[in-house]
């Protein structure tokens, strides 16, 4: 009995706490890279520009962009991921055990190619030192005020594992691994050092950015993990136990969700398929306090599979797109997040962008002021459908 009386006074805590994720207008993390920030980047490339120098052109581009956020009416602030090259391997660079290097083939998207960086494994996974997402964090957490809290976004455990385990990358890994657990553990580890030093640094906004879901329910799931219907739903357990495993000391003041798209690059995308076939996993079983979910086309399917969505978890509906410049319908959106709320009930929900405006320095085909336009018809909305 006590054990329940806890867990309900747990979850009647963080309903009220009003400074965490998700809130009811909210953006997903990256936004489009200055002029002057590309430049820096592609000079320190070239050896024009030290650690130094970078650093002090980054501060003053976060800097700016954080004062946007609260200018936009916004009460999370991020770094706009402006450190970052990609908003997934970057952290992973940082653990020991992986190496990167120019690609020469890239990632197949949609009618593109993403050039970034080949990422895998070079020995044992960990993180023997502090990770630098950690001072990272600390340069957004001095602007927090009494109407804004800063959050951090990184990528989920099993985007981390999806990155060595699928086919093209089974092979290199299994000289370092002769089976999946053991790599589980080190990663989950590798995260759990991570996620207390943020904790200690003053992070209590988590987002866990995870595509591997949004490979899971495309048509080629099968291709792409090189497995059958039973396989897939393996690697679904798979990858819901890392993610738990990875958060499971996450201590009660800290809000973690997780945000599930099918890619984001250059205003493309890489995978496409409704949330179906992997509800009952991710909804039903991931232990986080919330999921930003991508709705923002047909790709996505229908809101039927919300109903999964199981305890007072939230959910931020992805119904702006961050792909296009065109803004949205209005109404449109309002009698969608009505269509929303038939499954899960609408104080449970949310809405943002569907994803990030730069998941990778390149960023989406759209202009700075077409990027706030879209983050200004968010919060009207939700300022109207939420009174």
């Amino acid at each position: 009995m006590t054990g329940i009386l806890r867990f309900n006074f747990n979850n009647i805590r963080r309903k009220i706490m009003s400074r965490n994720i998700p809130f009811r207008y909210d953006f997903v993390g990256s936004f489009l890279r200055p002029e002057k920030l590309k430049e820096a980047r592609a000079a320190f490339q070239r050896g024009e520009l030290d650690g130094k120098q970078l650093k002090s052109v980054e501060d003053e581009c976060i800097t700016e962009l954080v004062a946007e956020q609260k200018k936009a009416g916004y009460h999370v602030i991020t770094d706009g991921e402006f450190r970052r090259a990609t908003w997934h391997l970057d952290f992973m660079w940082a653990f020991d055990g992986v190496g990167h290097s120019k690609t020469n083939t890239g990632l197949p998207f949609h009618g593109e190619q993403a050039m970034i960086d080949d990422t895998y494994l070079t020995g044992k996974v960990g993180v023997s030192s502090v990770h630098p997402f950690v001072e990272h964090f600390k340069f957004v957490k001095q602007f927090e005020d009494e109407n804004t809290v800063a959050k951090q976004t990184i990528p989920a455990p099993a985007q981390f594992l999806e990155q060595m385990i699928l086919p093209f990358a089974a092979e290199n890994t299994a000289k370092y691994y002769s089976d999946n657990e053991e790599l589980v553990k080190d990663i989950a580890a590798g995260y759990k050092k991570v996620i207390a030093d943020l904790y200690a640094a003053g992070c209590r906004n988590l987002q866990l950015d995870d595509c591997s879901w949004g490979m899971l329910v495309d048509p080629m799931a099968k291709m792409f993990f090189d497995t059958d219907d039973e396989g897939l739903l393996k690697v679904q357990e798979l990858f819901v136990r890392i993610n738990n495993l990875a958060i499971e000391d996450v201590p009660e003041d800290m809000m973690v969700a997780t945000h599930v798209c099918r890619g984001n690059f250059h205003s493309t995308y890489a995978s496409s398929g409704a949330y179906n076939d992997v509800a009952k996993v991710l909804f039903e079983q991931e232990n986080v306090d919330a999921y930003y979910l991508e709705f923002d086309d047909e790709r996505s399917g229908g809101f039927e599979p919300l109903a999964h969505v199981n305890g007072d978890k939230k959910v931020v509906l992805g119904l702006i797109t961050t792909k296009k410049p065109e803004l949205e319908d209005k109404q449109a959106v309002i009698a969608r997040i009505h269509e929303a709320a038939k499954y899960i009930p609408l104080d449970r929900l949310c809405l943002s962008p569907q994803c990030g405006f730069a998941s990778c320095e390149i960023g989406n085909k759209l202009t700075k002021e077409q990027q706030w336009a879209k983050l200004a018809l968010v919060k009207e909305i939700a300022e109207e459908v939420w009174k």
